[in-house]
């Protein structure tokens, strides 16, 4: 979301290769948990999603209430939004890699934020006017889908591009933490809003909160962008990048792990609506409260792994730690009897998930080669929320066979024995390559 292995980055690449831009100062690579936020364009960027990742939360509970209410409180309909909204990322991501590679990642971002403020804005009007019906929500749940397929690859390598390799870690997990803030701020707010005015008037907001994000990125400089060049047109550009990762055991041990923790493990988004209503017979304001105290742990976590990730780089010893505690706690979480430690085992829970989810991306974006890292970044996207349309349904499903608390003792079972799976599958691997080090520390 910069130059192979371990060659260090000391210079901007240049935006047009015959003016490259001046050296940066030494200063700007000052330690400290906001060192990205010295970049201007980062600051411009990290403004507009602290606004606009605040609406897109709002949308999603929403999205996931409006989808409950229209079904008749039904968990597989609302499994059935989840699949369809991330079903696009199996068919597009990959190819959204190889378009962010080819083409100007801010002005391709700017396309499509405006596309998801039309998608918004059509679904809010659809709700106020006391016409909108569920296969209307599927439809542009899938709308959204698409759109996001293209921009998370293409986000997430351009984080690259506004700091650097040096911030790269930095800007990583200062991104999940404005995702996370959102996360308190967004789902408290459409609880209470929800009950107060309704849906229609969340999903109007989001439209309005996206203008946030095509202003800063409009008003950065490009000139001041770590570009590489781009990659001219040619066949078999997807498979060459495909090739680069199954020639990287590190890369393939990341790829895994993240395919199966993210499509068993963090299923929240489904999960915890379907445990608020049906196991502890909450409205949407328990839902929301739900969902901010997971916010509050991925939060906490986001801002301690924005700290790490100043000082040093990440590695894939605290990845599979990470991973494993995120099982082991998902698991005892589910047995909570009652609704508040329920609640309160989320926190836990919710900074181990960041922190696998942060070191996960900032290790495939500090070790790819700049030319493969949209790429790279669009498989990373495809096996982390590719698994949706099959983790979505079967979440729904799990809850109505097995019980509302089923997804989430199943899910962390399968994350940690994914964990442990790959843990003995690296040190075979490295055993084979470099003798019996130990993992890095992270």
């Amino acid at each position: 979301m910069t130059i192979t292995g371990s060659e260090a980055t000391t210079r901007k690449q240049p935006a047009i290769p015959d003016s490259p831009p001046p050296p940066r100062p030494a200063d700007e690579r000052s330690r400290g948990t906001f060192a990205s936020l010295k970049v201007r364009n980062y600051r411009l960027f990290f403004g507009g999603q602290i606004i606009s990742n605040i609406g897109t939360w709002m949308q999603r509970i929403a999205q996931d209430w409006l989808v409950f209410e229209l079904s008749g409180y039904d968990p597989v309909a609302l499994g059935v939004a989840v699949a369809l909204q991330f079903m696009p990322t199996v068919l597009l991501s990959l190819w959204a890699g190889v378009l962010a590679d080819r083409v100007d990642k801010r002005k391709l971002l700017i396309g499509i934020q405006t596309g998801v403020a039309v998608q918004a804005l059509a679904l809010g009007l659809l709700v106020l006017s006391g016409t909108a019906q569920l296969w209307q929500v599927y439809t542009l749940a899938f709308v959204l889908g698409t759109l996001s397929a293209l921009e998370v690859p293409t986000r997430q390598s351009f984080v690259s591009e506004m700091v650097g390799r040096d911030q790269a870690a930095n800007a990583v997990a200062l991104n999940s933490s404005i995702f996370n803030l959102a996360r308190i701020v967004g789902p408290a707010i459409a609880g209470f809003a929800i009950v107060l005015v309704g849906t229609g008037w969340l999903f109007v907001a989001n439209a309005v909160s996206t203008i946030a994000v095509i202003a800063g990125l409009a008003l950065m400089n490009p000139t001041e962008l770590y570009r590489a060049p781009a990659v001219a047109r040619a066949k078999g550009q997807l498979r060459e990048g495909l090739r680069y990762v199954r020639s990287r055991p590190d890369l393939m041990t990341v790829m895994v792990l993240v395919f199966f923790v993210s499509t068993f493990g963090i299923t929240f988004f489904t999960s915890l609506a379907i445990v608020s209503a049906n196991v502890f017979g909450t409205e949407a304001d328990g839902y929301g409260m739900l969902s901010t105290l997971l916010a509050v742990g991925t939060f906490t976590g986001a801002l301690v792994a924005a700290r790490r990730g100043s000082r040093g780089g990440p590695s894939l010893r605290l990845l599979l730690m990470s991973a494993a505690a995120l099982g082991a706690l998902e698991f005892i979480g589910a047995f909570m009897p009652t609704y508040l430690t329920f609640g309160l085992a989320l926190v836990p829970l919710g900074f181990a998930t960041i922190t696998f989810l942060t070191t996960a991306n900032a290790l495939v974006q500090t070790t790819v080669s700049a030319q493969m890292r949209g790429r790279v970044m669009g498989l990373y996207v495809l096996v982390l929320m590719g698994g949706n349309p099959i983790g979505g349904p079967l979440t729904g499903w799990m809850a109505e066979t097995f019980g509302g608390r089923s997804p989430f003792y199943i899910g962390g079972a399968v994350a940690l024995a994914a964990a442990l799976v790959c843990g003995y599958l690296a040190l075979r691997a490295r055993e084979r390559i470099g003798g019996t080090q130990p993992l890095p520390a992270g």
